[in-house]
This record gives C-alpha cells, structure tokens and sequence, in this order.
C-alpha cells in the first residue's frame, strides 16, 4: 500500500494486517490521488520489484519504506516443523531483506540525490532478547536485526538514507492471537509450569498486550517529520513500547554484566601485542 502523507509518500508493506472489510473502508475514504493498494507477496523478488514500479509511476517517488510483513510462530523449538519455520524466514526475514533492498535502490537512483529516503524495518524485543515458545520468531528478528545494522553501515552517508530498526513491545494488534500460527507442544514440555507454557498462556491473549497500535502509528508519522529538520537524528534501533523499553533494557544490562564478570577469560589470547580490534 502507497499513502501520500504530507509532502512524502509512504509505501507500507503489510502482511495479513489489513482485513477485507477495513481495507475496503481504506480505499472508500481515502482520494485515488492519495492511495494505491498493491497485492505484493512479499517471498517473490518479482512482486517486490512489481510493485515499486507501481508506486513510482503513480507517484514519482517513494519516501519511506515501512517494513512490516511478518508472522509470528508460538511453539518451542522442538515442537516446530522445519517447514513451517523455514516459511516464518522467507516472510520475516527474506522478505524483509529483499524488500530492504528495493527501497534502498529506488532511494539511491531514482529518488533525487539531496531527498533519499528512510527504511523503517519493523523488527521486535524479540530481535533483543528471547522469549520462550518463540523460538523461530525470536531468530527470525534477531536476524533482521543483524542484516538492518550492516546495511545501515553500507550506505555512503551522500545518499541520504536513513534506517531505522522498529523493536515494539506488544501492542493490541491480530499479530497476537487469531493471526499466530500455533503448534502443540511436544510431550517434554506439556508441564503446566514450564516456561514456554507460561509464554503460551500469555502470548495466546491479546488482552496481556498493553500497548496501542494507532497511538505509536501516530508516534511514527511524528518521528517522519524530522527527516527535513537539519540536524534531527534518527535512531537507527528506536525501543517503542513501554514494555520493550524494560525488556530491552533488562537484556542489555544483563549481557553487559556477564561480559564485565567473565572479560578476564579473554586476557592473553592475543597473537601480537600489536592487534587493534576493528570497528567502525
């Protein structure tokens, strides 16, 4: 979907997110000038490609990408099928990527040099730390966000690409509940006190969800504006989420603590003196 929003155009890839009647209500209030709906299969290269094309031949130009296909798996490691977690991949990840890819290609070459663009990819707290019976979920984000950070750091900073890393917290969407692909657990885990049982309980109800998906839609639309203020920064891992901002903060220090408490099995591992570390 292509939204014109202020002076950008925003080209909105969903997945499962709009249903029939509301998309139908969508087109009827919005003006044709404003809104183009595309079918875009976001595992086909073909259908990524396809519908940029679209959106630049009505539009001219494509602004901000916003990421956002996926689905979620509730299920422990061993009780998920390597078909169905391979299928969360092509989604989550593949689709993410090569679509990642398409939007920074048209915000290079067919957008003007001076406007570029901003990628938002919709990643997770579950891309920070792991939950339990989100085993694959979990990967699929963390390995989002390994990929996110590394293209951020490609892109000659001429280009005036931004990139941005969405890591929500849960937010009462279908993303929980009705849209989540559940497998049963395994006999191993069936105890009621488990973990992953616990997670199941909790994940499985969309009432534990404590956040408002149209207040941070609205909190984005907000961020997008500072793109054209000169010296505005956009964060490339942007915590949303009050829920994710502890979880997220929870993990970090927990790994800064453990690094701190065990550096010393690094000492004297170095072949030279010499050696410097990279980083950029």
């Amino acid at each position: 979907m292509i939204l014109k929003e202020d002076s950008s155009d925003w080209f909105f890839i969903w997945f499962r997110t709009l249903y029939h009647g509301n998309l139908d209500s969508l087109v009827a209030s919005s003006l044709p000038s404003q809104l183009l709906v595309l079918k875009c299969d976001v595992s086909s290269e073909s259908d990524i490609r396809n519908a940029f094309e679209k959106g630049l031949a009505k539009f001219g130009t494509i602004d901000v990408v916003f990421n956002n296909a996926g689905f979620a798996i509730l299920g422990e490691a061993e009780s998920t099928p390597n078909d169905a977690a391979k299928q969360l991949f092509d989604v989550n990840f593949w689709g993410a990527a090569n679509v990642s890819r398409e939007a920074v290609r048209v915000f290079r070459e067919v957008n003007r040099k001076e406007k570029g663009g901003w990628l938002l990819n919709v990643s997770s707290a579950a891309g920070i730390l792991g939950f339990s019976a989100c085993s694959y979920y979990c990967a699929s984000k963390f390995a989002l966000e390994g990929f996110t950070e590394s293209l951020a750091q490609e892109l000659d900073p001429s280009w005036n690409i931004k990139v941005t890393l969405l890591e929500f917290g849960t937010f009462r969407t279908k993303g929980l509940g009705s849209n989540m692909v559940t497998f049963p657990a395994i006999p191993a885990y069936e105890g009621e006190n488990l973990p992953s049982q616990i997670a199941r309980r909790y994940f499985s109800d969309p009432e534990n969800c404590p956040s408002d998906a149209y207040k941070a839609a609205l909190r984005i639309v907000e961020m997008s504006r500072l793109r054209y203020k000169e010296g505005a920064k956009l964060p490339l891992h942007w915590v949303i989420g009050k829920d994710s901002v502890q979880n997220c903060t929870r993990k970090l220090k927990s790994m800064l603590g453990e690094i701190e408490e065990f550096e010393r099995w690094s000492d004297n591992l170095l072949l030279s003196d010499e050696y410097k570390p990279f980083s950029l």
